[in-house]
């Protein structure tokens, strides 16, 4: 009897349907959010795949004029720049690279070689003051065994003394 008692109030009605329209609208701001993120995600990738095209354009419009260039650079290239040096051969181009980067190493190591070179006059004194360091040496070890013993020497006598 309650059952048929209770009515839906037409407020609560309302407002179920208000909440329908609200959960609606939800979903369409949901959408048009996603929406406008692919947009811009793919205005994005047209724009960053534009921007490389140029470039490929680019090198490759570079690279033609090198290949229809190739003649005259290969002229340039054999031909020397000035009139003292050599023409090299394209065959032998690897070799002389590997030769300027051993004189590179060697100039580069020059000086310290060029300082062994001076300091060869001075070898005598630098052998001289080496001796006599080594008989300082010497003496104070010397020097430094009769101390041992005359502690140890020492020490026996202190036990000795204690002992009796």
């Amino acid at each position: 009897t309650l059952d048929l008692t209770c009515r839906k109030a037409p407020c609560f009605v309302k407002f179920s349907e208000m909440e329908k329209m609200a959960n609606i609208r939800a979903e369409i701001n949901e959408v048009q959010h996603l929406l406008l993120s692919v947009t811009i995600v793919s205005t994005l990738q047209f724009y960053f795949i534009g921007k490389k095209c140029e470039v490929l354009q680019d090198m490759n419009r570079h690279l033609e004029a090198v290949l229809k260039q190739q003649r005259s650079l290969k002229k340039r290239l054999i031909k020397p720049r000035c009139q003292e040096s050599l023409p090299i051969e394209a065959t032998f181009h690897k070799c002389v690279i590997e030769l300027l980067a051993e004189a590179v190493t060697f100039i580069e190591k020059l000086e310290s070689h060029l300082q062994a070179v001076r300091s060869i006059p001075q070898i005598p004194n630098i052998m001289k003051n080496m001796d006599t360091a080594l008989t300082k040496t010497e003496l104070l070890a010397m020097e430094l065994e009769e101390l041992a013993d005359q502690i140890l020497k020492w020490r026996e006598l202190q036990k000795e003394v204690y002992s009796d």
